[in-house]
């Protein structure tokens, strides 16, 4: 503990830029601040500060090192938090993004039953389809859905999607069932229209040789339309075809009223994500969040009741 003791008054002193003020916050003598910061710096054998009667400088080794301690620190807090009642609550405000259609659907029923967990912490939902500029608009998670593009941000994977073809029993029985990628051509296909993001098409694996490749077909059909909410709806409704990620229809396919095809072709899954700006000083109410993310939609029920 005296260790741990040690590393809490360094980043008190370097933050507040003073040992009388690190001691006048713990309500201890300077002199008690200043023999703790003696046997740390001896204790690692480097000097932390350069200490002079006026100010407090950081020396480049102690710059690197407040910013370890901070995150150290930090840690333990969570850590203690995790397991006791009575630790270190969540508080602040959490500001949240998410795609509309799967936002409406997966996020914003978790978003008061996380709340009725942390009362101290206020939330903010933001629901839009494009990409949004996290750190630059003072977001501090978005979940995503989809291959993540290489950036600055962090993400942790929450769930697995996949992309499947659906259509209802009833437009099945009228119309016969595709057994190959190809066969979507004789079929209404419910389709995003060419504006849409979804630019490159149905994507499927097939057999190439000894192997498979993945593909992307654009089937048509009498009807498209740029909201994907829309096709989901002339697809229930037995217009059609669509092509439909799991998180969207797992609740009909697993109630009968849609229908899974072309399993056997089915894409590899992509992710579904929660991205935060930096790893380091993660505050708690973001972290808890993230694993309330994490443990619903493990649950293996979770994507059928919704």
């Amino acid at each position: 503990m005296a260790k741990l003791k040690q590393i809490e008054t360094f980043v008190s002193v370097a933050t507040r830029g003073s040992l009388t003020a690190a001691a006048r916050a713990e309500s201890v003598a300077p002199a008690i601040i200043g023999r703790r910061l003696d046997a740390l710096e001896q204790r690692l054998g480097v000097k932390l500060l350069v200490r002079t009667t006026r100010r407090i400088t950081l020396t480049h080794e102690g710059s690197a090192f407040l910013e370890d301690c901070q995150r150290l620190l930090a840690d333990f807090a969570n850590a203690e938090a995790s397991v006791s009642a009575g630790g270190v609550k969540a508080s602040g405000h959490l500001r949240i993004t998410a795609p509309a259609g799967f936002g409406r659907r997966h996020v914003a029923p978790l978003v008061p039953r996380f709340r009725e967990q942390h009362s101290d912490v206020s939330i903010s939902l933001n629901l839009s389809d494009r990409v949004v500029d996290l750190a630059g608009e003072g977001f501090d998670c978005a979940v995503r859905v989809g291959d993540m593009p290489d950036s600055s941000l962090v993400s942790v994977r929450l769930a697995d999607n996949r992309r499947l073809c659906v259509a209802t029993p009833a437009y099945l029985k009228r119309h016969g069932t595709p057994l190959h990628p190809s066969d979507l051509a004789r079929f209404d296909c419910l389709a995003l229209s060419s504006d849409a993001s979804q630019t490159r098409g149905w994507a499927f694996t097939v057999p190439k040789g000894e192997g498979t490749e993945l593909v992307y077909l654009k089937p048509g059909g009498p009807l498209d339309c740029s909201d994907g909410q829309v096709l989901h709806d002339w697809c229930l409704a037995g217009y059609g075809i669509a092509w439909r990620s799991t998180w969207e229809v797992e609740a009909e396919i697993a109630a009968g009223s849609l229908v899974a095809l072309l399993e056997d072709f089915a894409a590899p899954a992509n992710g579904i994500y929660a991205l935060f700006p930096h790893a380091k000083h993660l505050p708690l109410r973001v972290r808890l969040w993230i694993d309330f993310l994490k443990h619903h939609y493990g649950q293996p029920g979770f994507w059928r009741a919704q």
